[in-house]
């Protein structure tokens, strides 16, 4: 058994694509997914990309992926990690492969200093959460995610501007 971890590249787009629509697949969530391999080559492979992927490879064929990014904790004036989706074919889990990427994505943590390492579950993945507790990540109870879209994000961003004349650009 060898799994590889390795650094995604432009020629992977297709492949990351086809692992984010599985992952929507498996959350119940395909309607949701609207990526485009142009969508994520603009913003994964560009200048200052907005989020980094690594592909896992399990006797050289590719079976999962891990896409983070970069936060910040003020409280701790630290970066963290924050781990937006983690994802490994059905065929290939409980063989290791998630272990690895999550361990791949703590060595970045810990090489960069960084203070956290976070990500979010679906409340019903309890394979997920089993295998999350395994590993020593404590779910955060007391928290709850918020979230803006599309239009929100739009009229948000419309009443502030003009009722503060801000100018963002």
């Amino acid at each position: 058994m060898t799994i590889h971890i390795r650094p995604a590249l432009i020629q992977d787009l297709p492949l990351i694509l086809s692992f984010i629509q599985a992952l929507a697949e498996y959350e119940k969530l395909r309607d949701q997914c609207v990526a485009t391999i142009e969508d994520l080559k603009q913003t994964l492979f560009c200048d200052q990309p907005f989020a980094q992927v690594v592909i896992a490879e399990y006797e050289g064929q590719a079976v999962g992926f891990a896409l983070y990014f970069y936060n910040y904790s003020t409280f701790l004036a630290k970066p963290g990690i924050y781990l937006e989706d983690l994802f490994v074919l059905e065929d290939f889990r409980g063989k290791g492969v998630g272990f690895a990427l999550l361990q791949y994505l703590a060595k970045i943590a810990v090489d960069k200093g960084c203070g956290r390492f976070e990500w979010s579950v679906l409340d019903w993945n309890t394979p997920a959460i089993s295998f999350y507790r395994k590993i020593g990540a404590v779910g955060m109870d007391d928290w709850t995610v918020q979230r803006l879209e599309g239009e929100g994000i739009l009229r948000l961003a419309e009443r502030i501007s003009s009722q503060l004349n801000m100018g963002i650009k």
